[in-house]
């Protein structure tokens, strides 16, 4: 049976400041924890300390987000591109301090210039992966793509976005999972069939399938029975990371009782 641990994503706290989040790590009711890298909770190496002492002392077991807030891993603009790569060089080194299992990070977008140099942004962010892949090695920290939601102009959304990535790619990255992300383009169901070897990590939380709400598990139209079995008939063994920002406890609660049966 494939192994499917809950886990909890700190974006919930975003909003709050750093020392928030140090003391929320400090009570959560789950050892697997989804840090964000991004915002009030941007890191940096003083953060780092403070957090792995926390961690350390209650177990916990650590994924990190990478930033993503104007980050363009295939801009054609190699300013924008080398500061977006330095920006995920520098979070993955800090995956590395903090013993992260994973660093999820976001593909790159389309611009309003990409009508005139057709391919060429496709072809960019195929490259920063391969240097993000290189960079991850050396850091000891396995690093994973994430299908992005509609509207925003990102260059993978869809199944047929990754096959073809998967294909073009010629080395191994896993796929973080977003169940929210997927519903907005009705492809949940076609993600897990289609990658049930490339998902290693899932991103929870719930939508009304036409914006990305982060609502709470069971205040959406997602059928989450039906999403947990078809992770477990797939075989996908994977960490299960709740990212909703309301009902929070009661949404890991509903979690284990659907991952757990």
């Amino acid at each position: 049976m494939p192994k499917m641990d809950v886990g909890l994503s700190m974006l919930f706290c975003l909003g709050e400041p750093f020392s928030s989040l140090v003391k929320r790590l400090g009570k959560v009711s789950t050892r697997q924890v989804e840090l964000v890298d991004e915002g009030l909770h941007a890191l940096n190496r003083r953060r780092v300390n403070a957090i792995r002492r926390v961690a350390q002392s209650i177990g916990l077991e650590l994924t990190l987000h990478a930033p993503w807030v104007d980050v363009n891993i295939a801009s054609s603009s190699p300013f924008i591109r080398r500061a977006s790569l330095k920006l995920l060089e520098k979070s993955i080194s800090y995956a590395g301090q903090l013993g992260c299992r994973r660093l999820v990070f976001h593909p790159g977008l389309n611009t309003g210039i990409s009508y005139f140099y057709p391919g060429l942004e496709w072809e960019l962010n195929l490259e920063s992966v391969r240097l993000l892949l290189k960079i991850a090695e050396k850091h000891d920290v396995g690093i994973t793509i994430e299908n992005v939601p509609e509207p925003y102009p990102f260059l993978m959304k869809s199944v047929q976005d990754f096959s073809r990535f998967y294909r073009e790619l010629g080395e191994d990255v896993g796929l973080t999972l977003d169940v929210g992300h997927a519903r907005l383009n009705n492809q949940i169901q076609e993600f897990i069939s289609r990658f049930p070897d490339k998902i290693v990590h899932v991103h929870a939380s719930d939508n009304d399938g036409t914006q990305d709400l982060h609502l709470g598990i069971g205040y959406g139209t997602i059928e989450w029975p039906a999403v947990a079995e078809a992770l477990r008939k797939a075989g996908c063994s994977c960490t299960v990371m709740l990212e909703s920002i309301e009902h929070v406890e009661e949404s890991l609660q509903t979690l284990r009782k659907l991952f757990s049966d």
